[in-house]
């Protein structure tokens, strides 16, 4: 039986980035645009405000919690200390974040889908490393990544050393999963994860009991965003003309990128109103 997710309703002058490239789908085009650069420092320049689409069920958020404790402090899963490329070494609570932002975005996509007519579920199993993050969503036939951020973000990122030049997805080579995704999903969280542990200074613990996590996620009313998409070919046009957010590169003159990344800004990505057409759903 499908798992309903969600509640029903309720400065100074910069220089010009590089030329932008223009990827082609039907009768429609779109433009990527560059970030604007100043030295070392990468600005925003295509923004979408934050809108909620919808809110999740207390349910979801206890599936969710359940899942994000299992595979960190509560030691039965595994998730990677540090992320492609990176050079940071994540603690337990850094992790948790990821993790719980993760999944919960899954689940939003889930719901996207659903009211799409397609009943999909994203796999809560907790695993050790190499195991759980095959592949996200299945739809139609074809694979589906979702990638999530902060209600505040406006970057859907991609960590280079994961992607080879033909947009095949390189840690999934060995292993029984998905080397190349049709659809790639920028979801929004609110409120951020990460934002909420750190005020509560759990971000950069190694332990924690689940009662006082979930006391701390279950303080806030968690809703979502669907900003937009890319497909397989829009990756490799990407790769191809090196849209990359270089490691230790400041974005918005304030946060160090730990690794390089292929990057897309929310206001570049595709409409999910044409996600049907895509998918033939």
């Amino acid at each position: 039986m499908f798992f309903f997710f969600f509640k029903k309703f309720k400065r100074k002058k910069k220089k010009k980035g590089n030329r932008s490239a223009v990827a082609p789908f039907g009768a429609c085009d779109i433009q990527f645009e560059r970030l604007t650069q100043e030295g070392n420092n990468y600005y925003i320049n295509k923004k979408v405000d934050y809108k909620e689409d919808r809110t999740f069920k207390k349910e979801t958020i206890e599936k969710v919690l359940n899942f994000a404790y299992q595979m960190t402090f509560g030691g039965v899963g595994e998730h990677r200390a540090h992320r492609s490329g990176g050079i940071h070494n994540r603690k337990n609570g850094e992790i948790f974040a990821d993790a719980f932002q993760g999944k919960l975005a899954e689940c939003a996509a889930s719901n996207f889908f659903y009211e799409l007519g397609v009943e999909t579920e994203p796999d809560f199993s907790a695993h050790k490393l190499g195991v759980w993050d095959t592949v996200d969503l299945s739809v139609g036939g074809k694979e589906i990544s979702i990638k999530s951020t902060k209600h505040y973000g406006h970057l859907l990122l991609l960590e280079t050393k994961e992607w080879d030049e033909n947009a095949v997805y390189i840690p999934n080579k060995d292993r029984n999963g998905a080397t190349e995704y049709d659809v790639i999903i920028l979801i929004r969280l609110s409120p951020s994860c990460e934002d909420l542990m750190k005020s509560a200074r759990r971000l950069y613990s190694q332990n924690a009991d689940l009662k006082t996590l979930r006391d701390l996620i279950f303080s806030k009313e968690w809703s979502y965003q669907c900003v937009g998409y890319i497909t397989k070919d829009d990756l490799k046009l990407l790769i191809k003309h090196k849209y990359i957010l270089p490691q230790k590169a400041m974005l918005n003159g304030k946060t160090s990128m730990d690794a390089d990344n292929y990057y897309v800004q929310a206001g570049c990505l595709r409409s999910m109103d044409t996600m049907a057409k895509l998918l033939e759903v």
